[in-house]
């Protein structure tokens, strides 16, 4: 099979490496696509603690396709039936999945690209929010999960509030129906428009999906007292610091998002299926680059420097 391979931070080719096989209680995937997430970026970019060609396929866990073959023990799932998986090696023309960790997809999905893995993540924030109706709500970075986030958020009849720095992603926010959108551009002026649009008590729920540190800073800003800091951002670049004594003066309760637990992602990706079988939930506008799989350096390129225009992209085998 082909698949892609990071050799050095910056630099990925498509190499022909041997078909896995699957084991007991493991399929083999033969893949449709997958997501590029920004969580990649470290590896991309090149940080001590990574190796060196790095495995074919990886760091591709947001893959979806058809079963191509069975291990023993599985059942439920048959050779021919289209799912979305939570895998880590799926850029590449096949990839391994554990029984369980596999979603079907219904025939009215049929022709949706199905990167579980981002959209279940978005699903379990939301959750982990405890939005409800009424509330305000601000989504601090508008890309790929924090416009679903506003979807999702929005449907729950809570007031969104969305920030970004960037004109296009405030456009796709209301379209996904942020009742109002504010320019990431100063400090001290989002703050003082959030505090405009709320008459000073500022937002019941601010979750933070950007993942740098003054974006972190301005969602501590915007939380009102007794309200909801959620951390989605993905902080991996180092150490964060936080205004501890603001946080603990409004009794302000901080969330981190971010799952570990594998069963966790692939309920979310359930209720994601779910949403956009009723129709709740389209995701298709947000896929704004598709690339083949030997293009995916330029995939993550996009992922890194974001154009105008750009929200997520998908590499397709």
């Amino acid at each position: 099979m082909y698949a892609s391979v990071i050799t050095s931070p910056g630099r990925a080719g498509l190499q022909q490496v041997a078909r896995p096989e699957p084991g007991a209680g493991q399929l083999l995937l033969r893949l449709e696509g997958s997501g590029v997430c920004a969580s990649s970026l470290p590896l991309w970019e090149g940080r001590e603690w990574f190796d060196y060609p790095q495995p074919a396929g990886a760091p591709g866990h947001e893959g979806w396709g058809r079963v191509a073959a069975v291990g023993e023990g599985v059942q439920g799932v048959a050779v021919g039936d289209r799912v979305a998986a939570l895998t880590y090696r799926a850029h590449a023309e096949y990839d391994i999945a554990d029984a369980a960790a596999v979603v079907p997809l219904p025939a009215s999905l049929a022709d949706a690209s199905m990167p579980g893995e981002p959209l279940g993540c978005a699903v379990n924030i939301f959750r982990r929010s405890d939005i409800r109706a009424g509330q305000t709500v601000a989504i601090v970075g508008i890309g790929f999960l924090g416009a679903i986030l506003t979807r999702l958020a929005a449907r729950a009849d809570a007031r969104v509030i969305a920030i970004s720095r960037l004109p296009f992603a405030l456009e796709v926010a209301r379209s996904m129906g942020a009742a109002h959108t504010i320019a990431m551009d100063d400090h001290w002026r989002t703050v003082e428009e959030v505090r405009r649009l709320t008459a000073g008590a500022m937002c019941e729920r601010t979750i933070e999906a950007v993942g740098l540190q003054w974006p972190l800073d301005l969602a501590g800003e915007i939380t009102g007292e007794r309200g909801r800091l959620v951390v989605a951002g993905y902080h991996q670049d180092g150490k964060r610091e936080v205004n501890m004594q603001m946080w603990n003066w409004r009794g302000i309760d901080v969330i981190n998002a971010h799952e570990r637990d594998p069963l966790a992602y692939v309920q979310g990706i359930r209720e994601a299926v779910d949403l956009m079988a009723s129709g709740v939930l389209d995701p298709a506008p947000l896929f704004t680059h598709r690339l083949p799989l030997d293009r995916l350096g330029e995939a993550l390129e996009l992922t890194r420097t974001r154009p105008d225009g750009f929200m997520k992209a998908v590499v397709t085998a």
